[in-house]
């Protein structure tokens, strides 16, 4: 890969992770106002028309992009996403946009702890004392004896395994299925299961809050094409540990929008847990050495 196809990778993955902490921040503000249920519906009604749109653009026609032959699996992945975007809402209402994403930073960590047993990956002992570093981050953000595991602080967590569920759901069907199915899949099950639930809490809006509506949705609109434009140009693994900049845009967020505070166990947490993170995504990328940790 050339250097510029990098450099236009990770300035396009920091980008979606400045447009996707503008989409939490609002999420917030909404989901404080109205039913979380509902502002969460609305958002998959304009994300299931895009992942339309992007599948019938696909070469290989839109039949061919959206067949899938683990559909069960499919369902199962997009509803969970669905669910865990409620949840992660919810924290955020609860217990604020910096405590929960310091908490939910921790979700690679996560899904590498259950490659092995869930995926039949190899893990070696270094990224295990990586996931093993990274727990301690997340218990000095919870600091159990001080705040001890407070419900809100287990909504984050929640929300946290969930994410990971999905993580690890998205990589066993990409052994079948391109990423663009399973991204159709995901859009169009999420607006289903929202519109079966979500459409008995609906609440009327104040016509200001509407415009926020639709910049939440087109918010999530581009965020998910500057990603798709950036796994296009670079690795993923290449790109990943800028994602972590959604955690820096979100607290400057929480700070001078909602008047929120870093507390000093939540940085040094949150700093456990990315530098844990980090180090987990660069030995995805490690080739396998003779006598040494074995990266899948």
């Amino acid at each position: 890969m050339s250097q510029d196809r990098a450099r236009l990778g990770i300035a396009l993955m920091i980008a979606t992770t400045f447009v996707f902490a503008m989409q939490d921040g609002i999420s917030r503000y909404l989901a404080s106002h109205y039913n979380v249920l509902m502002v969460v519906m609305i958002r998959y009604w304009f994300f299931a028309a895009f992942v339309i749109a992007y599948a019938a653009r696909q070469r290989r026609g839109f039949a061919a992009t959206v067949h899938t032959e683990q559909p069960g699996l499919q369902i199962l992945r997009g509803a969970l996403l669905a669910l865990e975007i409620c949840v992660t809402v919810l924290a955020f209402v609860y217990l604020g946009l910096i405590e929960t994403h310091a908490i939910f930073a921790a979700y690679p960590l996560i899904i590498a702890a259950l490659a092995g047993p869930v995926l039949g990956e190899r893990v070696g002992w270094r990224r295990w004392s990586a996931i093993a570093v990274g727990f301690v981050g997340m218990l000095v953000v919870l600091e159990p004896g001080v705040a001890v595991f407070t419900p809100a602080s287990l909504i984050a967590v929640l929300s946290a395994l969930m994410f990971a569920a999905y993580g690890l759901l998205t990589r066993f069907v990409a052994r079948k299925d391109s990423a663009a199915t399973s991204f159709f899949w995901t859009g169009l099950v999420g607006a289903l299961v929202m519109s079966a639930v979500g459409i008995w809490f609906w609440q009327p809006m104040l016509p200001f809050d509407w415009v926020w509506m639709g910049i939440l949705c087109f918010t999530g609109v581009l965020g998910h094409y500057l990603l798709i434009r950036c796994l296009e140009v670079s690795e993923a693994s290449v790109v990943q540990p800028f994602a972590y900049f959604q955690l820096v845009f979100v607290s400057f967020i929480g700070l001078l929008v909602f008047g929120e505070t870093i507390h000093l166990n939540t940085a040094i947490g949150a700093g456990i847990i990315v530098g844990a993170g980090i180090f987990t995504f660069l030995r995805e990328r490690a080739r396998p050495e003779a006598g040494g940790d074995i990266a899948p």
